[in-house]
């Protein structure tokens, strides 16, 4: 009796296992997608705070507004995020407050990244923002 129970059961083992490995794929690739998020996600943060700093210590709107791109721009290289498209837009509207008032500078910064290499549906381009304002020194002159 045993012999005939064993043919019936030969190839059992690579079925079951046939059908765990997809769900366990799409688990795995599904973190490294969230995962991949995250991390874009706080590069992100990090350039835009970083950006608002470097425009707050500029002395003119459009040296603030250039120090705010570039760092924007340097940080996201240096985190090794490859955005498809990069936005820095710095709210510089601070500079024209006199002297003695506060002020600050707002930066956004817009990635958009690719997840398309994961091979997942709903994984396409991801847009990722974030917002930093940094205060302008209220007894420095402003030009």
């Amino acid at each position: 009796m045993t012999p005939a129970r064993n043919r019936r059961d030969a190839g059992a083992a690579s079925v079951e296992l046939a059908v765990l490995v997809v769900p366990l794929l799409v688990v795995t690739a599904l973190l490294i997608g969230a995962g991949r998020i995250a991390v874009a996600g706080g590069a992100v943060e990090h350039a835009a705070a970083d950006a608002a700093r470097q425009a707050s210590l500029a002395r003119t709107p459009d040296a603030a507004r250039a120090a705010a791109e570039q760092t924007a721009r340097r940080i996201l290289t240096e985190q090794h995020l490859r955005c498809r498209s990069v936005t820095v837009a710095a709210d510089v509207s601070g500079y024209s407050t006199p002297v003695g008032q506060p002020a600050q500078v707002i930066v956004d910064v817009t990635c958009v990244v690719s997840l398309t290499d994961l091979g997942l549906p709903g994984f396409g381009d991801r847009t990722l923002s974030d917002r930093f304002t940094s205060p302008l020194d209220p007894y420095r002159a402003r030009q």
